[in-house]
């Protein structure tokens, strides 16, 4: 493509991540944040609990878990159910978008899983040629 198809190809898109004033910029890196990350693929489980949820993802602050799901709450990734018992029970849940977020997301996670026998050989290459850090 030359310069001006190019230009023409990025104003036909009604996002783009890798401008700097999209607002996909902020839900991708919701989505793909440490704890949003985990806090999707937790969920995709099945609903929970704060608690729950925060056992579920292992190293999680209470404060940074309350934030991430604020977010992903506000990005209609998730979905905060509040009961009017006493004490108040709060289940959270994926939404239809989550759910497909989450797949994606898993998705990603699992090939991870999946490789990392070969990130584990190329950290000790790299550590053994570059001196470990």
């Amino acid at each position: 493509m030359d310069g001006i198809q190019e230009r023409t190809a990025e104003q036909e898109l009604p996002y783009n991540v890798f401008a700097k004033a999209c607002p996909s910029r902020g839900t991708l890196e919701h989505v793909t944040g440490r704890w949003g990350g985990l806090t999707l693929g937790a969920l995709y489980e099945g609903p929970l609990r704060f608690n729950e949820l925060r056992r579920r993802v292992d190293g999680v602050s209470e404060k940074m878990l309350s934030q991430t799901l604020h977010a992903l709450e506000r990005d209609g990734l998730v979905h905060r159910e509040a009961q009017p018992t006493n004490p108040p029970r709060v289940d959270y849940e994926l939404t239809p978008l989550g759910r497909d977020v989450a797949e994606r997301l898993l998705s990603l996670i699992h090939f991870v899983e999946g490789r990392m026998d070969d990130v584990l050989a190329a950290r000790a290459h790299y550590d053994t040629t570059r001196g470990a850090l």
